[in-house]
């Protein structure tokens, strides 16, 4: 959403992007209000402001649509989930109603209508479901258009009417085929992914490898995730020549001259505490923990700077805490073997259960860092000192995190599945791991970081060599923005 349209653009393309407000765009400065769209939705008429919003340095136009329908637990909160809120339900309900906006904006003409269509995720899906369904939205028939997934885990799914949040609450004229927008799982429920899938011009995935992943059901035995349910309409899509897979790029930027001290490391880390500690009206169990090891941590830099920067959750950090052969976690094995010669620092939020596991775990590790949240500045500061990222997501659609470590010469250790196995070379710029079992996974992975670490320690001319190929690796989004054209099926003049 951000890179993609810079490098279209750099390529000749007028390129604009559309987004909910979210309570907090159509307020930045410079933003105008270009008209009202009378939006119909849920058996109501709604008014509906479009804004364009000023971004210095880039050929992009910015469009968002206001409405406080947008901001439902309040301003600048994308993806929320309330106490006793059926999953996806205020989130898929937002959605829906962005969806039947931003086709108001084109069927009006409010916008330059498009030569392609490109919709992110579940959350604009259902702009195809208008699209084939809704006798209004039949001029959105004349536009190609392109559906990229970016994590098939989450689907968006909501039933299919029973509820305030449900497909025939939010559009109660639509004439809609079941056996098109039905789940094929739970036949009283829609799915906006699957919806996506059978009825998009084109479908692709942020890497080739995760898209042959996803052709194949998952398979919890083998730790695999593969089409979550829904690898008949990706076969489908396949057969029909409307699948293919573009890896994200990354922005590579002049390399820093000098790489942080170490107290500007330790620094970086009590500066991002102190601002997450303030925003909180108790201390919470994470900071508390972080906050005491931190002033307990060498003075000097130590051997071994591990980093782990991401969002906590199964898809991430799963491996982490599965057990290997003799019982012990991943990362108490790791921890183990690391003991007074390093230190692990892991930053990211999200899910709490994960979180309370990290936690404690960093209760009896004083060489784990577990900092609770997330901050640019430090993850610039990590990605720049650290000696080895580690990634074991379970799966992973794409991944940047890998390619801004690479970027800063931190060799990565990932495991090799979907855009880790596409970006990262075992050996050569990185480790790659592999496994039959999630718990072969979590051996393999342990292993793969003592590994890495010997190789550290036994030849300071190979390790070298390692750090200069991931700096060197390049992703770029020029070639993913001339794989997208071919997607698009446009030619250049």
């Amino acid at each position: 959403m951000r890179d993609l349209p810079i490098a279209l653009a750099a390529r000749g393309w007028k390129t604009a992007v559309m987004t909910p407000a979210y309570g907090v765009f159509a307020d930045l400065p410079g933003a105008k209000q270009r008209t009202t769209l009378d939006v119909e939705f849920a058996g109501a008429d709604y008014e509906v402001d479009l804004f364009e919003v000023e971004r210095s340095g880039t050929d992009v136009r910015h469009y968002v649509l206001d409405h406080e329908l947008f901001a439902p637990h309040g301003p600048g909160r994308i993806y929320t989930e309330m106490e006793g809120e059926g999953p996806f339900a205020t989130d898929a309900s937002k959605f829906a109603f962005f969806c039947a906006a931003s086709a108001t904006a084109l069927t009006d003409r409010a916008l330059p209508a498009p030569d392609v269509l490109h919709l992110n995720d579940w959350p604009a899906a259902l702009v195809l479901l208008l699209r084939h369904y809704a006798p209004s939205c039949s001029v959105l028939r004349q536009i190609r258009m392109v559906f990229t997934i970016h994590n098939l885990a989450m689907q968006g799914v909501r039933p299919l009417q029973g509820d305030d949040s449900a497909l025939e609450s939010w559009f109660p004229e639509l004439d809609y085929e079941p056996e098109t927008v039905a789940d094929k799982r739970w036949p009283d429920c829609v799915s906006p992914m699957a919806v996506a899938i059978r009825l998009a011009d084109a479908v692709n995935t942020v890497s080739p490898s995760y898209a042959r992943e996803i052709l194949e059901p998952n398979d919890p035995a083998r730790g695999f995730s593969g089409g979550e349910g829904l690898e008949a309409e990706l076969a489908a899509a396949q057969a029909a020549g409307r699948l293919a897979g573009i890896l994200n790029g990354c922005t590579y930027l002049p390399r820093q001259s000098r790489t942080p001290v170490w107290t500007q490391v330790v620094g970086a880390m009590r500066a991002s505490l102190a601002s997450w500690i303030a925003r909180d009206a108790e201390l919470r169990s994470a900071h508390y923990l972080a906050d005491k090891t931190i002033d307990v941590l060498p003075a000097r830099r130590p051997a071994v700077l591990l980093t782990s920067i991401g969002r906590i959750a199964s898809q991430k950090t799963s491996l982490f805490l599965q057990a290997t052969e003799s019982g012990t976690t991943a990362l108490e094995a790791i921890l183990e073997a690391l003991g007074g010669r390093g230190v692990f620092i892991m930053v990211g939020s999200g899910d709490s259960a994960y979180e309370r596991r990290f936690t404690e775990v960093a209760s009896r590790f004083k060489n784990f860092v577990f900092l609770n949240g997330y901050s640019e500045s430090l993850a610039d500061v990590l990605y720049t000192s650290g000696d080895l990222f580690l990634m074991p997501s379970s799966f992973e659609p794409c991944g940047i995190a890998q390619m801004l470590a690479m970027r800063a010469g931190q060799p990565c250790v990932v495991h090799g599945v979907g855009g880790l196995k596409d970006t990262v070379t075992d050996g050569v710029d990185g480790f790659v791991f592999a496994g039959a079992t999630p718990t072969e996974q979590a051996g393999a992975f342990v292993a793969k970081i003592a590994a890495a670490l010997d190789l550290k320690q036994s030849s300071a001319e190979r390790w070298q060599r390692l750090r200069k190929e991931a700096a060197a690796a390049r992703f770029d989004w020029e070639a993913s923005a001339a794989a997208y054209e071919t997607l698009y099926g446009i030619e250049r003049d």
